[in-house]
């Protein structure tokens, strides 16, 4: 799993890489306040070791590595971090990059703000609820929307069935 710490440590050495990091971190982040918090410790219980990397501190997973990215059940995404319904089945679609993507997110699920990491700008995605960083948003999905929510898997909980 690469993270932005371990590539900018990676990219710039050590002695400058942990400046670089604190810098770019996640502390306008922080500053927003979210329905559900928890300390890190409580998030580290509930969270996998890989859902709380991608969730906490912004990771990601693997390209290919999550069994959701083919998965053509019916059903409801969850957030990991507070279970609350992300994204319909129904808007899910087979993107090619090997993470889950949906060109639609539930109304009033998801929030946005812009990630300047890995020098480059993207639209991160994050629960509403718990800010639990989820994925990225690309304008490059299938119509209707021509939107591609490119999420992690590991945070997101999938619920067959359960159409929200």
């Amino acid at each position: 799993m690469t993270t932005r710490r371990s590539f900018l440590k990676n990219s710039l050495g050590t002695s400058g890489g942990a400046a670089v990091v604190a810098l770019l971190g996640r502390q306008a982040f922080a500053a927003e306040h979210f329905e559900v918090t928890h300390t890190d410790a409580q998030w580290r219980k509930i969270l996998s070791p890989e859902a709380y990397e991608v969730m906490r501190h912004e990771g990601t997973e693997r390209s290919g590595s999550s069994p959701l990215t083919d998965d053509t059940r019916k059903g409801t995404f969850f957030c990991a971090g507070c279970n609350l319904a992300l994204f319909s089945s129904a808007t899910k679609y087979h993107s090619g990059t090997g993470w889950p993507s949906f060109w639609r997110a539930l109304p009033h699920a998801v929030a946005t703000k812009t990630d300047t990491s890995f020098f480059m700008t993207r639209t991160e995605v994050h629960c509403r609820r718990c800010g639990g960083h989820l994925g990225h948003l690309f304008n490059d999905g299938p119509q209707p929307t021509g939107l591609r929510y490119c999420m992690d898997g590991v945070a997101l909980k999938f619920v067959p069935g359960k159409m929200a």
